[in-house]
């Protein structure tokens, strides 16, 4: 059992609950209890303890055979006494990883492996410090790399959230993160009057000892954590996303006026005349990208109209800074975090229908061949016709609904020749070999007090693709005139795939049973392309197409113009959305001082060489943070779903095979673990060459891609995990 479950059953106060967790804490140092890696407790039996009484009096010799020496430097180690012993040993630096079990490991840049730091020798580190290391044992026998940490060099966190368990005279809180398996002690004086349960952000006042720990003070409380929306808000606050504006800001957004006004239209192509709309999800309110489409015989003359956000937020303005402090809009289950406050992201700067907007505009004439054989950028005004959403675009034009056609008649003809050209710009990126990568994302729906309440597949149709293929297209020819007349700007770059990798998924693919004839040297988009071509229709095509995936490097923005490896393209830049994307607004601003003159005149070009390092390595960095949060946000609202579904059977694809058991991966996207040890029919062996658990005896064998019955075993919410087991037939 959990402790919680453990206290329940005795109905124990909170004080009691305390208590025993001392004594299962004691149980286990005596080694007569253990837990697992779901925090359950079990009963250590007599053989085990036995062993584990054994390795407690002679732990020196177990971890460290090899005479006198060593057991004295290992009890130095344990002490924190770091002196001349340590001299000869090898040392590096890196960043300590946490595990909720207690021990950790070390990455560091000189090694290709990571350091394992077993729990007595990680000192007082913390999950994300940077550290010192020294190794105390090479691979060998099978085995990794050891160490001990030695110095920390910066503490790589301050501030925690989590959940305040209170006790008479003090409290502690329990991180929301397991990697910190640490629970901080929080004097009653700076517990701010907490409720047991909350969800708190403390900060870090004393990291502790060996044998002490970590203390605190609360100094946000974010609510009981069975209340609507604090699950999500505690994400928000432990990855430091800024989730609310600064009065300053504020009061400069409230400036800023809610209409085009006379003065900004001066020196701007009046571009109302032509017919626009935007194109967006349905709950969408910052419209940022507009679109027109006409042709002249063989030429279509394809119109991208971005929102002009750089004409109300002036660089260097305290708008810009909390813009580049966040970086971008992090899309939650429950909520967004804008970039910009609403007044502007869905007001002045959103492309509303109806509205007079400010624009940048991409202007692009395009052959029959996909071909681009001109274009403008110009500084414009719009204004769109129709608000339309995917769905109904979608309707339209596979003629699913009547009423759809009936009511948006005078554009069908415009959103037919989006098809089209769509169909002849993907058709000329394929061929120059453009990675397609098209899985389907997860929507969750939620009900009124934030529970999630059912999980689908959200899937690209052809009006997604229609807005994508003519993003990329103004995001390739904006990249393509700046990179060659080499003025400063933010590039989108996405670099080759480390060879060793590209290796490995090859073997795999042929192990795979994929014929696959490139070998020992680096890969191109094409081949990349021509692979995920072979395996269509395979029933493991969705799992090879991930692990294919996992083998390229992670895109980035930097000053140089390096191209896109994914897109196969020489230029590529993001201009195109400018309310939730940084980058995009800077270059906005480069754009505008470029078309007005004021690069060489003003002296501009090396105010940008001097801030646009910072600004692609910020938004980078944003960037990630976003995306890991939105994971974790999706990870948790699964998880809560499927514990609603506990002992139901579903069928799933096994989506990856690992040495502890294998994920399933459900129709509706979410993941869960079989692990090996409820395979009770035979003992399993993983096979690292083809991705595969055999049965020693029985000869089952559980592969990529197998369909498999499971059910529903457990989901936990704090670590963000679902269990399955395996129904056998």
């Amino acid at each position: 059992m959990r402790l919680r479950e453990m206290a329940s059953l005795l109905g124990l106060s909170k004080e009691e609950k305390r208590e025993l967790w001392q004594v299962l804490d004691e149980l286990e140092q005596e080694g007569k209890a253990q837990q697992d890696k779901k925090g359950r407790y079990s009963k250590v039996s007599g053989k085990k303890k036995k062993n584990k009484i054994r390795e407690k009096d002679s732990k020196a010799v177990k971890e460290w055979n090899s005479g006198k020496e060593k057991n004295r430097v290992k009890k130095r180690l344990t002490e924190n006494h770091f002196q001349e012993d340590l001299a000869d040993m090898p040392r590096y630096e890196g960043t300590f990883i946490g595990h909720n079990k207690g021990f950790g490991f070390v990455e560091t840049e000189e090694l290709e492996e990571d350091i394992y730091i077993p729990e007595e020798n990680t000192g007082t580190a913390m999950h994300q410090d940077r550290v010192v290391v020294v190794v105390t044992r090479e691979p060998e026998d099978g085995k990794r790399r050891e160490g001990a940490v030695v110095k920390i060099l910066e503490r790589g966190t301050i501030q925690i959230v989590g959940t305040y368990q209170n006790n008479r005279d003090y409290g502690f809180v329990l991180s929301d993160n397991p990697r910190f398996s640490k629970d901080i002690f929080i004097p009653k004086k700076d517990s701010k009057g907490v409720r047991d349960g909350d969800k708190v952000v403390v900060q870090i006042t004393d990291y502790g000892t060996k044998n002490k720990s970590p203390e605190g003070k609360v100094i946000e409380d974010l609510g009981s954590m069975k209340a609507p929306g604090t699950d999500i808000l505690a994400i928000v606050k432990s990855f430091g996303i800024p989730s609310e504006f600064p009065d300053k800001v504020l009061r400069q957004a409230e400036r800023v006026p809610d209409h085009v006004l006379d003065a900004d239209r001066d020196g701007r192509l009046d571009l109302t005349h032509l017919l626009t709309v935007t194109i967006d999800g349905e709950d969408a309110k910052d419209l940022d990208d507009a679109i027109s489409l006409t042709k002249e015989g063989d030429i279509y003359h394809l119109g991208v109209h971005i929102a002009d956000v750089s004409n109300y937020v002036q660089g260097g303005s305290a708008l810009d800074r909390e813009a580049l402090k966040r970086g971008t809009s992090v899309y939650l289950a429950d909520r967004v975090v804008p970039m910009l406050p609403v007044r502007l992201s869905n007001g002045i700067c959103s492309l509303n229908q109806g509205q007079d907007r400010l624009t940048l505009s991409c202007l692009m004439d395009i052959d029959s061949s996909g071909k681009r054989i001109s274009y403008q950028i110009a500084e414009t005004v719009i204004r769109v016709d129709e608000r339309m959403s995917y769905t109904d675009v979608k309707n339209i034009l596979e003629d699913t609904d009547p009423q759809a056609k009936e009511r948006y008649a005078s554009l069908i003809p415009m959103f037919f020749l989006m098809k089209e050209l769509s169909g002849i710009i993907r058709e000329s990126r394929h061929h120059r070999g453009s990675i397609d990568f098209d899985f389907p994302e997860s929507k969750i729906i939620l009900n009124a007090a934030g529970r999630a309440i059912d999980v689908k597949p959200y899937e690209a149709n052809v009006a997604t693709r229609i807005i994508e293929d003519f993003m990329l297209m103004a995001n390739e020819t904006v990249a393509e005139e700046y990179c060659k007349e080499g003025k400063p700007f933010v590039y989108r770059t996405h670099d080759n795939p480390d060879p060793e990798k590209v290796e490995s998924l090859l073997t795999l693919l042929r192990n795979q049973g994929v014929a696959v004839q490139k070998m020992g040297q680096e890969i191109t988009p094409k081949e990349i392309q021509q692979i995920l071509e072979q395996i269509q229709g395979l029933e493991n095509e969705p799992q090879i197409s991930r692990l294919t995936l996992r083998t390229m490097k992670q895109a980035r923005y930097t000053t140089q113009c390096s191209g896109h490896f994914g897109l196969a393209a020489k230029y590529y830049c993001h201009f195109t959305s400018p309310i939730r994307r940084y980058p995009d607004l800077q270059i906005h601003r480069i754009i505008k001082d470029n078309l007005r003159g004021r690069l060489i005149r003003e002296g501009r070009t090396e105010h940008y060489q001097e801030i646009l390092e910072d600004v692609a390595q910020q938004s980078s960095a944003c960037e990630r943070r976003a995306d890991e949060a939105e994971r974790e946000s999706d990870k948790l609202k699964k998880a809560e779903y499927m514990s609603y579904h506990l002992g139901e059977e579903y069928e799933g694809i096994i989506s990856g095979v690992t040495g502890w058991g294998f994920y399933v991966e459900l129709p509706n996207t979410v993941e869960g673990l079989v692990h090996v040890n409820t395979l009770r029919d035979d003992y399993y062996t993983f096979d690292k060459e083809t991705y595969e658990l055999r049965g020693d005896m029985t000869r089952k064998v559980y592969r990529l891609g197998q369909k498999v019955k499971v059910r529903v075993a457990d989901a936990d919410t704090f670590l963000k995990t679902v269990d399955f087991t395996v129904v056998h037939p």
